[in-house]
């Protein structure tokens, strides 16, 4: 396991340190942990008024098994990462009309990002033991990828989403160095959402427009496909994580 973990030099918060009102790329490169030390591992919308987590047309039930124990929990986890990395890989293939350079830059590090958390996942399921879920397939024929308002909203609310479902299942997880992973990882995410939020609005970065749905929360898995589903075509059974 040793030679799986991507360790992360600096935990501290991102400073507050900002250029031209916009944060400064070396400092988010350090503190988002893609320096030379590497990446530190590891749309908060709607919920759907007829959701039904019973129903296996909306991911339980049917579907591809995501295992059991903490297996499950690492398989939940990827599955949030291939979305994220499926999203940003699409958005940096080409880029929404307008986007300045710092954007353009800051997009495809969170891209390099969520590529690494990716890919973590997949080497370190089968490493413990487990077996990795197949690469997903994805829907995002809902976002706009040529509106910056569109992709930076989504960004933000995926960013959002995944530190929310990293919080909601990390207490479940028995091996204390995947917990450490999932807490290393979420931080990052909590990062990429805060930079976004600078982006869409300079000199916010915490603040008025952070409000209590979108910070300290924790969302269960049934609450996050409920959102996350909407952009997963793949039917996947959640049956064997927490519920609470």
């Amino acid at each position: 396991m040793e030679n799986l973990i991507i360790k992360d030099e600096d935990s501290s918060l991102l400073e507050g340190a900002f250029l031209d009102k916009k944060v400064q790329r070396r400092s988010f490169l350090k503190y988002a942990g893609a320096g030379a030390a590497g990446v530190a591992l590891l749309a908060a919308g709607c919920k759907h008024s007829n959701y039904n987590p019973d129903d296996p047309e909306n991911g339980y039930g049917s579907g591809i098994s995501l295992g059991t124990g903490d297996v499950a929990i690492l398989n939940y986890a990827y599955a949030l990462e291939q979305l994220e990395a499926a999203f940003y890989t699409k958005v940096v293939s080409s880029f929404y009309s307008g986007a300045s350079d710092v954007e353009k830059a800051f997009l495809t590090d969170i891209r390099d990002h969520e590529i690494a958390h990716r890919e973590f996942f997949k080497a370190a399921i089968p490493a413990n033991g487990g077996t990795a879920i197949k690469d997903l397939e994805v829907d995002f024929s809902s976002i706009d990828f040529t509106s910056r308002a569109s992709v930076l909203g989504t960004s933000m609310a995926f960013e959002d989403l995944g530190v929310s479902a990293y919080d909601g299942v990390g207490y479940a997880l028995k091996n204390a160095t995947f917990l450490l992973l999932a807490g290393k990882i979420a931080s990052v995410e909590a990062r990429h959402a805060a930079t976004i939020r600078e982006l869409l609005t300079p000199n916010t970065f915490l603040g008025d427009q952070v409000t209590a749905d979108s910070v300290n929360i924790s969302r269960s898995p049934a609450e996050v496909f409920a959102i996350a589903g909407k952009y997963i075509k793949t039917k996947i059974d959640t049956s064997s994580l927490p519920t609470s």
